[in-house]
């Protein structure tokens, strides 16, 4: 018997470029009637206010964003309550939305308790007690949530969007690929003076692309030398530069705490050639020297890059078999969110039965 579909009103700051974005895209190809309310129209103007709000999730913008969920949930009565990386909720939303019977989950992609100490977590710890479900990305977290009264918490993997992350066409080589030591991404943790040893002290051809506070990252010398366009590479920008790099470099964000990055998810749909941090979480979702390449350490970088960067051959290869497994085994928006959505059953039935 196919399970009827789910009525799902998704509350998250929406863009092109977001991927709050690719998971509301997945439950509507799973057949799910999604309701949205894009929290970036919930701002103030000024960007100066934009961040005093977000540091203290006060406000009218905020009570505004609140009242304006409460009726959607009143007038559409959705089944499921999804907040993904919503930061602005008040608990006593949460409750008058289980009044209402809604199944609330909440969608975490950061780390509410890492080291980094990002400002804007306020209302969104208080909220932990109040959401029926958790979706988070490390074990660790598990434990956090689940001390800090959280219900029901469940790890799920960051993903690759199928309609965005693909691979080349047919016939792609070395000949289409102008980047050869690639990162594509932003100047967490010590990025910055890695590559730049990369291309100073191993006289590597490193790119890098990515936001403009690189420039301020890099420093002059090696932001004219490494630094390449203007700006963050989004959808096929984005997908572009993995397919024209030789090598793409993926990092582990240290200080989110972090097991595996998305990143490395989209390198791989994208058949790109990934060289990745190693971690027990990349181990654990590629056959190494087979399917992805790892490093620990700057020393164990340069031998693979000055391994595998002269060998098209062995770069197509595991290129390849990368793309396969993140198929396989599910790495995408559909395969992750639906394994959400049958937990989220699961909870719906559970009340069902004690109605």
């Amino acid at each position: 018997m196919t399970a009827r579909p789910l009525k799902i009103l998704y509350v998250a700051g929406l863009s092109p470029n977001d991927s709050s974005q690719y998971r509301l895209w997945a439950l509507e190809r799973l057949g799910h009637s999604v309701v949205s309310l894009n929290a970036y129209g919930y701002q103030p103007q000024s960007d100066l206010l934009k961040k005093v709000v977000y540091r203290v999730q006060s406000g009218p913008w905020v009570a505004r964003l609140n009242r304006d969920i409460l009726a959607v949930a009143e007038r559409e009565k959705p089944d499921i309550f999804w907040a993904d990386k919503l930061l602005s909720l008040r608990p006593e939303t949460l409750d008058k939305l289980r009044g209402m019977g809604i199944v609330s989950v909440s969608y975490m992609i950061d780390n509410a308790f890492g080291p980094r100490r990002d400002p804007g977590w306020r209302l969104y710890m208080k909220d932990i007690p109040h959401f029926d479900l958790h979706v988070v990305q490390r074990d660790k977290n598990i434990a956090d949530y689940k001390a800090s009264g959280a219900r029901d918490v469940i790890k799920i993997q960051t993903a690759y969007e199928p309609t965005i992350h693909f691979p080349p066409p047919a016939g792609w080589s070395d000949k289409d690929r102008d980047r050869g030591v690639s990162f594509i991404g932003t100047p967490y943790d010590d990025r910055p003076q890695f590559l730049t040893r990369l291309w100073k002290e191993f006289e590597l051809p490193v790119v890098v692309s990515g936001g403009l506070v690189w420039k301020k990252a890099l420093g002059p010398e090696a932001t004219a030398a490494l630094y390449r366009g203007h700006g963050e590479l989004f959808r096929e920008e984005y997908r572009e530069g993995i397919w024209k790099s030789k090598i793409n470099l993926s990092f582990i964000t240290h200080a989110n705490q972090d097991e595996f990055v998305h990143k490395s998810f989209e390198i791989a749909a994208c058949q790109g050639f990934l060289l990745a941090e190693r971690s027990p979480g990349h181990l654990a979702r590629f056959v190494e020297d087979e399917e992805a390449v790892f490093f620990s350490g700057i020393e164990e970088c340069v031998a693979k890059i000055r391994r595998y960067l002269p060998n098209e051959e062995a770069r197509e290869r595991i290129a390849a078999a990368g793309r396969a497994r993140a198929v396989r085994d599910g790495y995408h928006n559909d395969a992750q969110v639906a394994a959400i959505v049958q937990r989220l059953r699961d909870l719906l039935a559970t009340r069902s039965s004690q109605a």
